[in-house]
């Protein structure tokens, strides 16, 4: 007979499994993608047979981005930069070369009807027994026509030679420096030292041809089937870079002193100096000219383009790259270090026209037209620079109306003129998925609302009439601010009504307005004093920022027509909008206050300051000077331990230092984590900052009673207070004369005062209340108003539920334990399973050891939990921002967002597929430059035959590769495939499934 304690566990576990399984439908952590731009880009690689550009980082990242929509990355297990990107033509190989000297071959493997990024090998230049590394330390790499072979100079000025895909050093064929200076004259080489191999590059019209060019100076071309050089260039100046011209009878070289110069391939040994020599900015001492191009142009004469050479006294610190075609001269101008530059040409195989410029600088990528008039930059639809003035608040608004989304897209076609409408250059690849590209919309600036050195009329972009060098600004980078105190620290948009309320470092809170065509206005603020004229409270800080009094124009966009100006001019520290009520509510570290952007004037000003809370009035400096006071308490404990303990220890020296060292450890321990690991402990209402308003709601509720509901705002503090003020708003037909007002209702103080920061009112059903307007505009249910409401308040340490109007508890949940979690971030998220319609209310919870939670409404039980972020990336916690569906976002650097779902049903991913090009899609399976991309079929395993040069290929590998492709490339393949091979061929073809699309996107 079994005992009730067993049924009871049966029953349990049975309701678990259940609960488990709803748990596995509904919720599922995946980091999906990366929104901005790479964090200290350190190579750039370019495909024109596969239409891919390649970035790689200092951190060992390595990022692939094609037409709109496609993008790979990957991470080298090596946490080093990436000092070269090379592709292998016509093939869908890259090479990276790491800082440790390490080579790492990767491929584009398909796999289920999308792309992977895989690296497939890696490989380290292994020197004679007893070599100074400087003889295998790579400087040079060339990835060879042929796509087997990979040519490295290296500082010791030898060249090895090493097959590829598997990495295997061709002794046989290496270049040593010995070979080389054996045939230089003596009189040369005797002056000189050849020093390291600076580039390497294919002769364009013999690929059997190389040039090797060496850092003093000296060219050698090459005959890599004779073993010989060809003809020597006797450079004298120090060499940066070469360029091998198309008819393939001219080189350029670029030189430290700011020079270049055009060779003559003659055949004829050797030839002592150059036919040409320019010093484009001479004849003052210049700097080096670091690369150089030069391409013919069916229309008129060629494009000469190169970076640096500047005048070094004068604009030695500009970051340059100068475009000149005959009389056409221009210094593109960039506000940080450039990485490197390439060309996109015309036609499939890129060899046409020049089309367009692409620029990879330290902060941006910036694209230049090369074909209309005045070269303008083309907009980028990825890799848009979020931190061209650093990024201070993030606000994210889900399922934007079609109508607000088009009157954002077409102001802000009208503000960027000044880009080109050319399509975007880059096609590599094909999107699988809905999700369409980010890309800068809108940009909309606050500065001009006030007095600041720069004129908000200034245009930045353009020279000066007849300046030399002829200087041109590209790119939106621009991190330097006119005054801190413009800095945006919270904002909210209404995406209904098109309302945006901005608010700043300096106290200031603005109000903008949806414009399609661009307005002259004045801005007036109304100053709001948050202290209420309470006496012996003197502002340290900052000024406010003086307002305009003259009209300011505005472009089409947002556009500024209120302003909230608080007194002190203290950071504003939360505000939330109400556009169907047209309230605006704001909060600092002094107190609250409610405005009517209708009527333009303040309805309710509430200071919460506590009187002993003076670091609240000493400004920005207030932290500093509070750690500098807890430095000093913990100093001085230590120093009172050791004084007490000699009274005791006095004969245990030893004893004495291990408890001393074990003091020291555990106050610095206690410096370093009791700002984030602690238990839940009541707080002083004397600490510092109690006053700081974190969070404000608005909800309409039952506060007054159980019978009518009322509209109402609520305000939670840093010291664990919540207070309620009944709105009283007049009926819309009189909005515009009668006064609002607001009377204080209810006032709760958490017994631990931990700082508030979220509320929630939950409806008669248990369901958060909509936004405001959701419902007129039949996006959402109406509120249940029957049963009673509940309020839900969310502080650092634990989650209180109160019942309304009475405000008595009903249940909570602790967050805090020992590990001593604390809440950064709350959201209210809609959840539901790929095969149901219903949906559920949840809460997400974001804590400072990196963890996200999910709670269930309204019982606030936990459901899941994930790691997420690493508790030590401090920034990257406080970054963080929750979407309506159960995605979020953080920055994992100062200019990327890491992109992340707890939703099985809506997850946004790049699903991308990069099919071989054509030139690698032979006739018959037999030809040596086959390269195959099956599922699951390694490139590595293939076998190399030497007779051919080439690599085999089975049949079966043919057939699959053939189903990744097109139906053109099906039919030449199925031309020359015959008897079973045929057969086999059209018989998987007819089971082959097509690529499909699981991707949904809620955002």
């Amino acid at each position: 007979m079994l005992n009730t304690g067993t049924m009871k566990r049966f029953r349990r576990h049975g309701h678990e499994s259940q609960r488990d399984k709803h748990k596995q439908d509904l919720y599922q952590f995946n980091k999906t993608v990366e929104h901005g731009f790479p964090h200290q880009p350190s190579s750039l690689g370019y495909s024109p047979s596969l239409q891919l550009m390649a970035i790689g980082t200092r951190s060992g990242a390595i990022k692939l981005y094609g037409a709109p929509g496609v993008e790979f990355m990957g991470l080298h297990d090596e946490n080093t930069a990436v000092t070269q990107v090379h592709f292998l033509p016509n093939q869908v190989e890259l090479v990276t070369l790491l800082e440790d000297n390490s080579l790492h071959m990767w491929t584009l493997r398909a796999h289920n009807s999308t792309s992977e990024l895989l690296e497939i090998g890696r490989f380290t230049l292994s020197g004679p027994p007893g070599a100074p590394p400087s003889v295998t330390r790579v400087t040079a790499v060339l990835a060879h026509s042929s796509g087997e072979l990979l040519l490295l100079g290296t500082e010791g000025g030898h060249v090895f030679v090493v097959e590829v895909p598997g990495f295997r050093e061709l002794e046989e064929n290496n270049i040593s420096m010995e070979d080389v200076q054996s045939r230089v004259p003596e009189d040369y080489v005797g002056r000189r030292n050849l020093e390291c191999v600076e580039a390497l590059h294919e002769n364009p019209l013999n690929p059997r041809q190389v040039l090797i060019g060496y850092s003093r100076g000296l060219m050698v071309l090459w005959d890599l089937d004779r073993q010989r050089p060809v003809q020597h260039f006797l450079g004298t100046q120090q060499l940066e870079s070469v360029w091998w011209m198309e008819d393939g009878g001219n080189i350029l070289s670029s030189h430290s002193d700011g020079s270049y110069c055009q060779w003559t391939v003659t055949g004829e040994d050797p030839q002592t100096e150059p036919e040409k020599q320019e010093t484009p900015y001479g004849a003052f001492p210049c700097k080096a000219i670091s690369k150089v191009i030069q391409l013919p142009s069916k229309q008129g004469p060629p494009f000469l383009i190169f970076s640096g050479g500047m005048p070094r006294a004068s604009y030695g610190d500009r970051h340059c790259i100068s475009v000149i075609k005959s009389k056409t001269h221009e210094a593109l101008d960039f506000t940080s270090r450039i990485i490197d530059f390439f060309i996109i040409r015309e036609g499939e195989n890129q060899t046409g026209e020049p089309s367009a410029l692409v620029v990879l600088v330290e902060e941006e990528l910036v694209v230049v037209d090369l074909q209309t008039e005045g070269w303008p930059v083309i907009q980028t639809p990825y890799l848009v620079p979020l931190h061209c003035s650093a990024i201070t608040c993030s606000h994210h608004v889900s399922s934007i109306p079609l109508k607000l989304w088009e009157r954002v897209q077409a102001a802000g076609a009208h503000q960027n003129t000044h880009y080109s409408t050319k399509p975007w250059p880059i096609n590599g690849g094909q999107n699988l998925a809905p999700d369409p590209p980010q890309r800068d919309l809108l940009l909309t600036g606050t500065a001009g609302v006030f007095h600041t050195d720069a004129d908000p009329n200034d245009n930045m972009n353009q020279g000066s009439e007849g300046e030399w060098p002829p200087f041109r600004k590209v790119g939106c980078f621009d991190p330097y601010s006119d005054d801190p105190r413009l800095g945006i620290q919270k904002i909210h948009l209404c995406k209904y009504s098109g309302y945006l309320t901005v608010a700043g470092t300096a106290g200031q809170i603005l109000v903008l307005e949806l414009n399609d065509e661009a307005a002259e206005q004045m801005v007036e603020a109304t100053v709001v004093d948050l202290l209420q004229g309470q006496e012996g409270f003197r502002w340290k800080g900052q000024a406010r920022l003086d307002v305009r009094e003259e009209p300011v124009l505005f472009p089409p966009g947002f556009q500024p027509f209120a302003m909230v100006q608080c007194q002190p001019p203290a950071v504003v520290t939360a505000i939330t909008l109400h556009s169907e009520w047209k309230l605006v509510a704001f909060g600092t570290s002094h107190g609250f206050g409610l405005y009517d952007y209708h009527q333009r004037n303040n309805i309710l000003v509430k200071c919460t300051l506590n009187p002993s809370d003076q670091m609240a009035l000493e400004g920005p400096l207030s932290r500093v000077k509070s750690i500098k006071k807890s430095l000093r308490q913990s100093f001085r404990r230590i120093r009172r331990s050791r004084v007490s303990m000699r009274k005791h220890h006095t004969n245990n020296a030893a004893k004495l230092q291990e408890i001393n060292a074990r003091l020291e450890a555990e106050a610095l321990q206690e410096m370093e984590l009791a700002p984030v690991q602690r238990k839940i402990e009541a707080r002083s209402s004397d600490d510092s900052f109690t006053g700081l308003v974190r969070t404000l709601y608005f909800a309409d509720t039952f506060v007054s009673d159980g019978t009518h509901s009322t509209p109402s705002l609520w305000a939670g503090t840093n010291g664990g207070a919540v207070f309620a003020f009944v709105l009283r708003i007049p009926p819309q037909e009189r909005r515009a004369e009668d006064p609002l007002s607001a009377q204080a209702a209810k006032e709760i103080q958490l017994m631990h005062r931990a700082p508030v920061v979220g509320l929630v009112v939950l409806d008669g059903k248990g369901a958060p209340l909509p936004e405001p307007l959701e419902v007129a505009h039949d996006l959402a249910r109406s509120p249940e108003m029957h049963g009673s409401h509940h309020l839900l308040v969310v502080s650092e340490e634990q989650l209180k539920m109160f019942t309304l109007p009475k405000v008595s508890s009903k249940s909570k949940l602790k967050l805090t334990a020992v590990d001593g979690s604390r809440v950064r971030r709350v959201g209210v998220a809609w959840f539901g399973s790929k095969t149901d319609e219903q949906l559920e209310s949840s809460l997400v919870v974001l804590t400072n050891q990196g963890e996200l939670h999910v709670i269930s409404l309204p019982s606030i039980k936990m459901l899941v939990h994930y790691p997420c972020i690493r508790k030590e990336d401090v920034s990257g916690i406080a970054s963080c921002v929750f979407t309506k569906y159960g995605q979020g976002f953080y920055l994992i650097s100062p200019s990327e967002f890491e992109r992340f779902s707890l939703s099985t049903r809506w997850v946004v991913e790049a699903r991308c597929l990069v099919e071989p090009p054509l030139q690698m899609r032979p006739k018959n399976p037999s030809s040596p430059v086959w390269r195959d991309q099956s599922d699951g079929v390694a490139t590595e395993h293939r076998n190399f035959n030497k007779e051919s040069g080439g690599f085999e290929s089975s049949p079966n590998q043919v057939m699959e590769h053939a189903l990744l492709n097109d139906e053109r490339v099906l039919q030449e393949i199925q031309k020359s495939l015959e008897g079973e091979q045929m057969t086999f061929l059209e018989n998987n073809l007819k089971t082959t499934p097509k690529a499909g699309n699981v991707l949904s996107n809620g955002d």
